[in-house]
């Protein structure tokens, strides 16, 4: 494996998880957003999907983003008789967000970015030596 094809590929690696980083922080930061009328929905909680892409040039596969969406289902209900967003019997809908998950789905992230930036590191250090040789 060439060392350009190294650096590419640690590349989209980090890239794919930079964007599931941010995607995690919008959700830990918008778990408390409920809706702003009775019975209006609030934040829900958002994806990332990811899929393996050929690189034709490159001769490899990449990882990429291939969607980022929604997670379905019903939302939690809080009773909060005097928020705005209270139905009639005092219920508010809640972002369908369990912080755990969320900050368990940041570790990951994070460890899969240092293990991409440590091989692009060893890469870069690799191609260093080697043409501090050359020379």
């Amino acid at each position: 494996m060439d060392l350009d094809r190294a650096l590419r590929i640690s590349a989209a690696g980090m890239s794919a998880q930079s964007t599931r980083l941010r995607v995690v922080a919008e959700n830990l930061a918008n778990r408390d957003s409920t809706g702003e009328a009775p019975g209006a929905d609030p934040y829900r909680r958002r994806t990332v999907n990811f899929a393996s892409r050929l690189d034709r040039a490159l001769g490899a596969d990449l990882v990429e983003v291939s969607r980022i969406g929604t997670q379905p289902g019903d939302f939690p209900t809080r009773y909060e008789p005097g928020h705005p967003a209270a139905d009639a019997r005092g219920y508010v809908k809640v972002p369908n967000i369990d912080s755990l998950v969320e900050v368990m789905d940041m570790r990951e992230a994070q460890r899969s970015y240092s293990a991409n930036l440590s091989v692009l590191e060893t890469t870069r250090g690799m191609l260093s030596r080697a043409i501090e040789a050359l020379r």
